[in-house]
């Protein structure tokens, strides 16, 4: 980093001009160049092979292999030093002039006992040279692959004291760290634990540390995003930037306070991971079987509020869907009239999150954590009402009880929208907001006000956020990557007894198991040439199929065009994107 080189050159058309460095010691013996240096780079290449050809594995063909290795060189390639010290940044430079007092109350004042020294995986080194902690768990899923120390550091570094906030907010991104994006950081911890160890054989110590400082973490979102204690959540931002009626992070121009469908199924989604996390380390230690009770219970009352509380909670029995709603000059009762509610009928990733909250446990593994089995079982026997959330079948060591905000009948009626073409189903994926809005856009009327949410497939249309990220029609990997594991634990638990149509309307018959599978192929299909030579990611860039020098490049966008599969947004965000490399074979 105190070095640079500046060098001008000049290649006439056509020309080629080649540039060898190498660094040694100044008293290294021999010439640097020559044939010592070519034998060293051919080895260092060969070695380079060698390590994708066995992380991709040896059957996969050419193009996936192209695919999958620049996916993984796109992460590493992403690592950067960042330095951020917020109270030392607040009082300023002293060898400059003194800023203005507000500074000292200005961004990121909150987060004075931040002090972040370290290499971070970014969302991109151009646009987005700055850690945000959401993408950081998302990258963190194909960096096990490669990396697993370097995957296990980074989840545990946000979760240590000089980023982690005293109440437990894990800081959200440098331009407001007290935002709150979606919790699936202990997802990510549970995932990777998974991913870098046979059963029997995994880093226990790895889990038990995040698991302790994720307890602070979720129970701040409890106390501050449960507004009733009614166990539905708010949240407000959540990463999903424009997909909502209005700016979810600013307070509502209609008054009162949104009960989110997306708040409340991260909410379960971020119960349930904790739940199976606490699961695993009591069969290492009985301590845990308590807490793992806790988030047992939890999970089931979640699931509870959002189905029932109020009649219906945030599901809607004439679409078939879960929607946001708004509350308005209620006392936070529960109450759900008509002059006090009004649900925000958008069919986005708001209504199709709330499948991503499901656990599958199998009764075995219960049945050998005798202080936790005997509470669910008490459970089970006297809570009736709670318990018609918990589906147990099967016998004996194949016995297993499914967790799910949706039951049976809900979930297929939300999978009919799904994997329907007309609607969410695209052929690169799920999108972000329902086809069904580009002809009858959603629109509420307030106060003089239009307020509006159109079918959006590419960039987005409007000024929220900057106008540089869209959540109204795109293809968005992370929530295409979570859904696609949700769709694998419901088909673990229903097998062949369940099938659905996919495509809706096609009267192709698929087990859960197979739709999961449909998607990550649609998804790979992002990358992968077409009949024309064109991935379709290049968005007609004929660059791609024709010249030498660009036809094997694969560009990681930040998302996708809903109908085409164009790259849209940072066009080398190769981050979350690179989740693409779980999806082949």
């Amino acid at each position: 980093s105190k070095v640079a080189f500046h060098e001008v050159l000049t290649v006439p058309a056509g020309g080629r001009a080649e540039l060898r460095l190498r660094l040694r010691r100044a008293d290294a013996a021999g010439p640097a160049f020559g044939r010592g240096f070519d034998e060293v780079l051919a080895a260092r290449r060969a070695d380079a092979d060698a390590f994708y050809r066995d992380v991709v594995g040896p059957d996969a063909d050419e193009e996936v292999l192209r695919i999958q290795r620049q996916a993984y060189a796109g992460l590493i390639w992403s690592r950067q030093f960042y330095w951020y010290d917020v109270r030392t940044w607040l009082h300023a430079d002293p060898t400059q002039p003194p800023p203005a007092p507000s500074r000292r109350r200005g961004r990121n004042s909150d987060f004075q006992h931040l002090y972040n020294r370290n290499v971070i995986s970014m969302p991109d080194t151009w646009e987005y040279p700055w850690y945000a902690a959401w993408d950081l768990a998302f990258h963190m899923i194909p960096y096990a692959r490669i990396d697993e120390h370097f995957a296990k550091q980074q989840l545990l570094l946000l979760l240590r004291e000089w980023y982690m906030a005293p109440n437990g907010q894990i800081p959200a991104y440098e331009f407001a760290f007290h935002d709150v994006n979606p919790p699936v950081h202990a997802w990510a911890c549970w995932r990777v634990y998974k991913m870098t160890g046979a059963r029997g054989g995994r880093d226990v110590t790895f889990l038990q540390r995040a698991f302790h400082k994720l307890l602070l973490n979720f129970t701040w979102w409890v106390n501050q995003k449960d507004l009733h204690g009614k166990h539905v959540f708010g949240g407000g931002f959540l990463g999903l930037d424009n997909i909502g009626v209005f700016d979810r992070s600013q307070p509502l121009p209609t008054g009162g306070h949104l009960e989110q469908a997306d708040g409340t199924a991260w909410m379960a989604f971020y119960c349930g991971t904790m739940l199976s996390i606490a699961l695993e380390l009591a069969n290492h230690d009985a301590a845990y079987e308590d807490v793992a009770s806790k988030f047992f219970e939890h999970f089931v009352a979640i699931t509870h509020a959002m189905n029932t509380l109020g009649g219906t909670g945030l599901w809607d029995e004439r679409d078939g869907f879960y929607y946001d709603q708004i509350h308005v000059d209620g006392d936070g009762d529960g109450a759900r009239d008509t002059a006090e509610a009004q649900r925000l009928r958008v069919r986005s990733l708001v209504g199709l999150l709330p499948l991503c909250a499901v656990e599958v446990l199998p009764m075995a593994g219960v049945r050998a954590l005798p202080g936790f089995d005997k509470r669910m079982r008490w459970f089970l026997a006297n809570e009736k009402e709670l318990a018609g959330h918990v589906d147990v079948r099967g016998d004996g060591e194949r016995q297993m009880a499914l967790l799910a905000i949706p039951s049976r009948a809900r979930l297929e009626r939300v999978l009919r929208y799904l994997l329907d073409e007309n609607e969410f189903l695209s052929p690169y994926g799920i999108r972000s907001l329902s086809r069904a809005h580009r002809d009858k856009p959603f629109v509420l009327r307030h106060g003089g006000e239009e307020y509006r949410v159109d079918y959006t497939p590419a960039e987005s249309t409007t000024a929220m956020f900057g106008g540089n990220s869209n959540w109204r029609g795109p293809i968005w990997f992370p929530t295409n990557y979570l859904l696609i594991e949700a769709l694998e634990r419901y088909g673990n638990f229903y097998g062949d007894e369940l099938t659905v149509e996919c495509p809706t309307g096609s009267g192709r018959r698929c087990t859960l198991q197979q739709v999961a599978d449909e998607l990550k192929r649609r998804l790979t299909r992002l990358f992968r040439r077409g009949p024309d030579g064109l991935p379709p990611f290049a968005g007609g860039d004929r660059r791609f199929a024709d010249d030498p020098h660009w036809r094997d490049l694969v560009w990681f966008h930040e998302f996708f065009d809903g109908d085409t599969g164009r790259g849209c947004g940072a066009s080398h965000q190769t981050g979350w994107t690179a989740l693409v490399t779980r999806c082949f074979g």
